[in-house]
């Protein structure tokens, strides 16, 4: 891969507060891979030995209770950092991460973390401020599945994926990346014959279009309906 120009990384959440210099030093550290959609970059439970900083597609966080049964925690967008196990003080990645799609990551080994942190002070408040920012939707999700009907909490999990990664297209809003309904069944803690049910009933109804593994939102302010969000 050529080396990545700085400038095309003044913008993302770890470099905004950084000058050219600084972002060039820290991108000179890194190492960039590609992987093929469906790749677990790492897994829960496994060393922490890097740390990523996503470029293009998306991943997702999947969290394995102590039943073993896995759960999309949340979608990772380009521009955004995941397995920050070091952030957290772990010396262990807390989830899996799955490519959705094909994606392009850098990553540098968590010993640069603390001088990372130490010699450029705007990484380390944008690298918390991502944190705070993932466990404040780690908490709403704990809401909706603690109050929300399934009804609910399905349409709340297509908005958010409409929010982060929606594409119009000439139908209406088509999520980003491959999105199956188990997919979509281990995001709500519902169950596979649900979300069909649901999905099946929104499409006659001319709320979203659904393929094999594709999604289309016809109707966003139906969904809005749907999912109980206020205002």
């Amino acid at each position: 891969m050529p080396k990545l120009d700085e400038s095309l990384l003044t913008g993302l959440p770890p470099f905004s507060l950084l000058d050219r210099p600084q972002i060039r030093e820290i991108l000179d550290l890194s190492v960039s891979q590609r992987y093929d959609a469906g790749t677990a970059i790492f897994r829960e439970g496994h060393d922490a030995e890097r740390f990523y900083l996503l470029l293009d597609g998306f991943i997702r966080v999947i969290k394995t209770t102590p039943e073993g049964e896995q759960i999309i925690a949340l979608h990772i967008a380009p521009g955004q950092l995941f397995g920050i196990a070091p952030a957290l003080r772990r010396d262990t990645y807390p989830a899996t991460a799955m490519t959705a799609s094909e994606s392009l990551a850098l990553s540098w080994p968590v010993r640069l973390w603390d001088g990372f942190s130490a010699k450029y002070e705007g990484f380390a408040t944008e690298c918390y401020r991502t944190v705070g920012e993932r466990l404040g939707e780690m908490q709403t999700r704990i809401v909706e599945l603690a109050t929300q009907a399934v009804e609910q909490r399905v349409a709340a999990a297509l908005l958010r994926l409409v929010n982060q990664s929606g594409r119009r297209v000439e139908t209406g809003i088509e999520i980003a990346f491959p999105i199956t309904r188990q997919n979509l069944s281990d995001m709500t803690g519902s169950t596979l014959h649900t979300v069909s049910r649901l999905l099946s009933a929104w499409e006659r109804d001319g709320i979203v279009h659904s393929t094999r593994k594709h999604i289309v939102v016809t109707a966003p302010h139906r969904l809005v309906l749907l999912s109980g969000a206020q205002g």
